[in-house]
């Protein structure tokens, strides 16, 4: 991914070394799943007494993770704010927290575990960078365009709440939220669709690295890998196949998105989609 050189988000802050008392908060998206994550015990900040392994804030390879996520931000920006002018809209740049081990959001206190969330309470994404070494490692999921998606898609999350869409969904229903992050995947597909057209970043294998990340996140995967068995009832984010599917036709189809945004919500069950 070309993404060097890039100009910058401003809306970045770095929290690292900051962290509180664990605990997890209400309220907030995550990539990977708050809930997913407590029921299937998988635990992606470094679970099994292993601890998480942080390189040192200034080390040039923690720098390059930071100048990383603030170019991807700068992108989301760009694309969003043109797309909610074109609505007559305007479009509320959120912030960006950097933190490491544990931190607090007006959604309450989260530590690591949980991934990267989107709190709606403070409009910011929070990320801890050893996420991304965590989905090479423990998720199979390399690349610098798979981490794309993941900042996408939580910036989705902030678009959906901008939009009213998030209001949609109460806490406990389980459909909603499937319905809610699959087209979370779907808004991070357009985002970096339309990007790409205006900056040509993507080089050969980013997309496929992308498209592998949203299959190895799938709630039937993980829960496989957690539990070796799928237990459909306790779905919040979506089927492997699905989060594919949405991200690339967003990817693969970003004009008249937002025409597209009610189909989420008029099938029946999340499972048609």
């Amino acid at each position: 991914m070309q993404w060097e050189g890039g100009e910058e988000s401003s809306n970045v802050e770095d929290r690292r070394g900051m962290g509180g008392p664990i605990a997890i908060g209400g309220g907030a998206a995550s990539i990977i799943g708050i809930i997913v994550y407590l029921l299937t015990g998988f635990n992606f900040g470094g679970g099994g007494g292993e601890g998480i392994q942080h390189a040192p804030p200034n080390s040039a390879q923690e720098q390059e993770k930071v100048r990383f996520v603030k170019v991807v931000l700068h992108y989301t920006e760009e694309v969003w704010g043109d797309e909610f002018a074109k609505r007559h809209k305007r479009y509320r740049e959120p912030k960006l927290d950097l933190f490491n081990d544990h931190v607090r959001s007006a959604c309450g206190l989260a530590d690591s575990a949980v991934g990267p969330f989107y709190c709606p309470g403070d409009d910011k994404v929070y990320i801890d960078l050893t996420f991304f070494d965590e989905m090479e490692r423990k998720l199979q999921a390399p690349g610098e365009f798979a981490r794309a998606y993941v900042v996408a898609h939580e910036v989705g999350h902030h678009v959906q709440n901008q939009l009213g869409i998030s209001a949609r969904v109460h806490p406990g229903d389980n459909d909603a939220s499937v319905r809610l992050e699959l087209q979370a995947d779907y808004l991070a597909g357009v985002c970096l669709g339309l990007a790409n057209r205006k900056h040509h970043f993507l080089e050969r294998g980013d997309l496929d690295s992308a498209l592998n990340a949203a299959f190895q996140i799938g709630d039937d995967t993980l829960q496989k890998r957690a539990r070796g068995r799928v237990m459909p009832d306790k779905f919040t984010h979506g089927r492997s196949e699905q989060r594919v599917k949405w991200f690339k036709n967003g990817f693969n189809s970003p004009d008249g998105w937002y025409d597209q945004l009610d189909q989420f919500f008029s099938v029946r069950s999340s499972k048609e989609l």
